[in-house]
């Protein structure tokens, strides 16, 4: 076996592995570069002003401090409630009715389904300043002003399209034969979906459910618009309270976005090996 192993594996000539070497180097840069803005908000998070300010810009800050982190937990909790409470219903409302929606358009001859998709993509490409017109006098209306479901509704309505899309595809890999076999196992079409198609697409769903909890929870135009008092509004909005007449506190600027983006660097660490598979799946069908 391990013989067999050995006439399987690939010989590469010393200029392949040069172009390995260099294509390995070339990747580490480019990451580099991607990632150098967030270490660069970490950093001067830990900085005092008079040093970010500094004429020649320091990689780790000479005076260490959390000045600006204990600044932040006192005054967190009803900012990150707003944001918690937004993310979670919109992440609700656009799973519930994503996902039976991505599937009908998969797997069922719909009249028109050819439109839906094309409309589903014609909105992906229209900027959320279009759309915040209408839906304040719809949401005026309705009375839904400085609400939870003000901003709910709205990023859900834009990551619904989104995650049919991205879903469609992977349940398009599903044999039909198989939802069929627990049919005749005495499966009902509901039964066959929640028990079979959904466990199977589960690295699609949960990577769909990602993207849009983080679009929900870095929403900032939608909550800004909608929710005019200081009580509702979520954490991206909030961060426009440390720039006032007297100057702009960038260390608790600094330290602010460090605390905002966490929650999404701990879902894609913690999910990682969920989105590459169900950003792959779908993309070859056998």
């Amino acid at each position: 076996m391990s013989r067999e192993k050995k006439e399987k594996k690939v010989y590469q000539t010393p200029a392949e592995k040069r172009k390995n070497i260099a294509f390995n180097i070339l990747a580490v840069v480019l990451c580099c570069l991607f990632l150098f803005p967030i270490y660069w908000i970490v950093v001067n998070s830990f900085k005092i002003d008079s040093e970010i300010f500094a004429k020649i810009p320091t990689l780790w800050p000479h005076e260490f401090t959390l000045k600006a982190y204990g600044e932040q937990f006192g005054a967190l909790g009803t900012t990150l409630k707003n944001s918690i409470i937004i993310a979670v219903g919109s992440l609700v409302i656009s799973m519930v009715l994503s996902v039976p929606a991505a599937y009908g358009l998969a797997k069922y001859k719909i009249k028109g389904g050819k439109f839906f998709i094309l409309i589903f993509l014609t909105t992906q490409m229209l900027p959320a300043s279009l759309v915040l017109t209408p839906l304040f006098l719809i949401f005026s209306n309705l009375e839904l002003l400085n609400t939870y479901l003000a901003p709910i509704l709205s990023t859900a309505t834009i990551s619904i399209p989104f995650v049919v899309l991205m879903l469609r595809p992977s349940f398009l890999s599903i044999s039909t034969e198989l939802v069929e076999a627990a049919k005749i196992d005495g499966c009902g079409t509901l039964r066959a979906f929640f028990k079979i198609v959904v466990p199977i697409s589960r690295p699609a769903v949960i990577t769909a459910g990602c993207f849009g909890f983080v679009y929900a929870w870095n929403d900032l135009a939608y909550s800004m618009t909608f929710n005019t008092a200081e009580n509702m509004r979520p954490m991206t909005s909030a961060i426009y309270t440390f720039m006032n007449q007297y100057g702009t506190k960038w260390n608790s600027i600094m330290a602010y976005g460090v605390l905002l983006i966490l929650p999404c660097v701990i879902i894609f660490v913690t999910m990682q090996k969920y989105i590459v598979e169900g950003l792959t799946s779908g993309s070859v069908k056998g």
